[in-house]
């Protein structure tokens, strides 16, 4: 039996998501134990939103899911890498693929990469 060390961090841990085609790492998010559970009895990947205090399905609201393939746990069991298959072409919120779409140059950041979609569109409002 899998056994998560949510405790560790307040009843949480961290999740990265990586797409399993390319291995791109796509997010990074948190899950509670109820988040966990419902991963593994749908697969599909959800999560717990600290900020808005709820558990959330990924691409619920957007159509970007993020399908399941494998989940890997590190050693100290309180972290979970979750392979995915993701639909609707992209994972973060402001409408790129990668939430990792900006690069460190300098004292700057530089967008790499186009968006997906239009989060204006999407959500009806500025991300």
């Amino acid at each position: 039996m899998v056994r998560l060390d949510f405790e560790k961090q307040g009843g949480f841990i961290p999740v990265i998501a990586q797409d399993f085609e390319t291995g791109d790492v796509l997010m990074v998010a948190y899950m509670n134990p109820e988040a966990w559970e419902r991963t593994k009895e749908t697969g599909y990947v959800h999560y717990y939103s600290r900020s808005r205090d709820c558990l959330w399905k990924k691409g619920e609201s957007s159509g970007n899911l993020q399908k399941v393939r494998e989940i890997r746990v590190d050693c100290d069991s309180d972290c979970l890498l979750i392979k995915i298959d993701q639909q609707g072409g992209a994972a973060c919120h402001t409408g790129y693929r990668s939430c990792f779409y900006r690069v460190v140059e300098g004292e700057d950041l530089r967008i790499s990469g186009e968006k997906v979609f239009d989060p204006e569109e999407r959500y009806g409002e500025k991300a």
